[in-house]
């Protein structure tokens, strides 16, 4: 398994693989571990994004449908 299947796998970014390998080494070695700041891998910024604009088409269905019922509303009460 190559090191771009193990990041897909796990989400996580080629550099934040290599730190925990590096770190597990040194563990093994008695030298304490950098403590690691975890960075948003691009599947969870992918999956937020896709969040915020699932959100947004749901104002917009919400709105077009609000408007388009103010325009039935509208629309009977003109004289033809």
């Amino acid at each position: 398994m190559t090191q771009q299947q193990v990041c897909q796998d796990l989400g996580v970014s080629k550099s934040g693989l290599q730190l925990w390998v590096k770190n597990r080494r040194m563990g093994k070695h008695g030298v304490e571990p950098f403590e690691t700041v975890q960075e948003p891998s691009e599947q969870t910024r992918m999956l937020q994004r896709i969040r915020e604009l699932e959100q947004e088409n749901k104002v917009l269905r919400e709105a077009a449908a609000y408007l388009s019922q103010a325009n039935l509303k509208i629309g009977h009460t003109r004289p033809q």
